[in-house]
């Protein structure tokens, strides 16, 4: 007798549910794939998109995740639209709003030629840590962790602070992007990993020294002047007081005066006295330049952060 064979239509269920779970699991890695094919689809990059992604050295991939965001150079006004989350009351350069773009404000000052560079690359960065897997972004958060705490620099560290202050849950992903923008030199672990994304990294915070010194370098100019003005204000009123008591010594004493040798001396004094006005007269002048340099750095700082400041205008 032979055996009973096993009817083969029973394989077909296990065909069926295999293809069926496959079918999702399939769909759900080819996700990302599928989202950046729509989005470049027909998407040719504007000529000032593209020399941003080339002045940031971006390789392949991470230029086609800068495209797939349709980055856009907005004025004031369009950027606050796309940026509103922030709020009038903070001044920000660029944001990434997910499944919608990247929004970079347009600085027009030359003074500050580089900061559409360092915000396009700390915005395409936000897009980048979005897209890490749960392991690896436990990783880079290790490695920007342990980098910060080796920072020194005051601003940026008043910068990650300032996002924990606001909102701690932010703050990792800011570190991502900030490190890998603004710090020139990286420990060899996290240069690696952004070497992912960007050929000369170094070149970003270059551009991030370039227009953060023209804001320094006027602020410190300031106070450095300030600081004189504060210095020869002291020196000139003690002065000022000195000659005064000296100018009544003289009013008082001329009337005494009998004898040549008394006139000579009398004299002295006078000469003396009249050297101190000149050096007076001389310390004012230059008291006075001084003033008029202080305002022409005040008012280029205020134009630089005037440019830099997307709030819109009252």
């Amino acid at each position: 007798m032979k055996p009973t064979q096993r009817p083969r239509f029973r394989l077909l269920p296990l065909f069926l549910l295999i293809l069926i779970v496959g079918i999702p699991a399939l769909a759900v890695s080819q996700r990302t794939a599928l989202y950046d094919w729509s989005r470049l689809r027909n998407y040719e990059a504007p000529a000032a998109i593209q020399q941003l992604a080339t002045d940031t050295t971006m390789n392949e991939s991470a230029r086609q995740l800068f495209y797939v965001q349709h980055p856009q150079l907005n004025d004031r006004s369009n950027f606050r639209n796309n940026c509103d989350e922030f709020g009038e009351q903070t001044i920000v350069l660029g944001c990434y709003v997910p499944q919608t773009g990247i929004f970079i404000f347009d600085v027009d000052d030359p003074r500050l030629q580089g900061v559409e560079q360092v915000t396009a690359a700390h915005e395409v960065l936000h897009a980048a840590y979005e897209r890490l897997s749960a392991s690896e972004r436990v990783r880079v958060d290790k490695l920007t962790q342990d980098t910060y705490a080796t920072i020194t620099d005051a601003r940026i560290k008043e910068t990650v602070e300032g996002y924990r202050k606001r909102d701690p849950t932010v703050v990792a992903n800011e570190m991502h992007s900030i490190l890998g923008t603004e710090v020139k030199s990286l420990p060899k672990e996290l240069e690696d990993y952004y070497a992912k994304y960007f050929t000369n990294r170094a070149q970003i915070a270059i551009y991030a020294e370039k227009y953060e010194g023209a804001l320094t370098e006027r602020r410190q100019k300031a106070e450095t002047i300030q600081l004189e003005l504060e210095g020869l204000k002291t020196e000139i009123e003690q002065l000022q007081n000195t000659l005064s008591a000296q100018q009544k010594d003289l009013d008082h004493d001329r009337p005494t005066v009998k004898t040549q040798a008394e006139a000579n001396a009398f004299n002295v004094r006078v000469a003396s006295y009249n050297a101190s006005i000149r050096e007076l007269n001389s310390m004012i002048n230059h008291f006075n330049a001084l003033v008029d340099e202080y305002k022409t750095i005040s008012v280029e700082a205020q134009e630089l952060y005037k440019a830099l400041d997307s709030r819109p205008t009252l």
